[in-house]
């Protein structure tokens, strides 16, 4: 499976990449333009991004709903450490939520 992370705590998407994701291929960027970059080609090959609410250059809800607008045929998941920032991912269209301390529903 091919995994977007788009979450500017490298630390944390290093930990989650090889505690849980170490048999995929994931690419994790910190910015909404270099998720925007990598989805908008015509041959993406990104089966599911993991968004995070807070980005370097923005909020992951506008990400999502660019996805949603673009018909991108990707799963989403929010993960945030904030129940707000993945409420609002969540209203944008995320498919799932994951915090970073409450788990995954």
């Amino acid at each position: 499976m091919n995994i977007l992370f788009v979450e500017n705590h490298q630390i944390f998407a290093k930990f989650v990449t090889g505690k849980f994701l170490n048999q995929h291929q994931v690419t994790i960027v910190p910015k909404i333009s270099d998720a925007w970059a990598i989805l908008s080609k015509e041959q993406t090959e990104i089966d599911i991004v993991l968004v995070d609410f807070d980005l370097d250059d923005g909020k992951g809800d506008k990400l999502i709903e660019n996805i949603k607008a673009h018909h991108l045929n990707v799963k989403m998941v929010a993960v945030s450490s904030h129940n707000n920032g993945n409420m609002a991912l969540q209203k944008a269209g995320a498919d799932a939520i994951c915090g970073k301390h409450w788990g995954c529903d």
